[in-house]
């Protein structure tokens, strides 16, 4: 049987919340969003808005996301711990850090799992941003919302960032395929690998 959870990592807008769904779909499993209790877990260990607000308000969104590291560290471990079953989905920056030792601590725990699975556009690394970007840029158009350049500005550094690469063990191409072609290519590669499926 598939070794899981399998676990679906990479940058906003990366399909990573609709193709974990229909992997959950044609599995039977249940899916998990990290980004649906990220906040209670970041909460565990002194998370506090107001203190992220003041950053945000004097650095910008990259003082936030440095803020946010510790915090989503202890999310995916907390989340892994809770959850040995299923799709689990993390939020984009779960699966990036600078910190050698955030790093490590995330790579140590997510060791076990044989089905961590980047998603990306293209092998190309600046297509692949201009890709999600103009996705993302899309996606909140129709909300009647002005991307903000810090937020995309940080999506190119999930997209280029090296931890996301050194944590997957499989990584998936979505560029021109439609969600169902893409989990249907990643239940291939895990019936290849010897996991059985349904």
């Amino acid at each position: 049987m598939i070794n899981a959870p399998i676990i679906m990592i990479g940058p906003m807008s990366a399909g990573k919340s609709t193709i974990g769904g229909l992997l959950a779909e044609k599995l039977g499993w249940p899916q998990y969003s990290l980004d649906e209790k990220r906040w209670d877990y970041y909460k565990e260990i002194g998370y506090d808005k107001a203190v992220a607000a003041k950053i945000g308000q004097s650095e910008g969104m990259e003082g936030v996301l440095r803020y946010w590291k510790p915090f989503e560290a202890h999310a995916v471990i907390r989340m892994l711990a809770e959850h040995t079953d299923g799709v689990i989905d993390f939020g984009a920056g779960h699966s990036v850090y600078e910190d050698e030792t955030l790093f490590r601590r995330v790579q140590a725990a997510l060791a076990p799992y044989q089905y961590v699975i980047l998603l990306l556009p293209s092998p190309n690394l600046d297509e692949s941003v201009a890709i999600l970007n103009q996705r993302f840029s899309e996606v909140l158009a129709q909300e009647g919302i002005k991307p903000d350049p810090g937020t995309l500005s940080a999506n190119e550094h999930f997209v280029k960032h090296p931890s996301n690469s050194l944590l997957a063990k499989i990584t998936i191409y979505t560029n021109d395929k439609t969600s169902e072609e893409t989990c249907a290519e990643i239940l291939q590669h895990i019936a290849d690998d010897g996991g059985e499926l349904g």
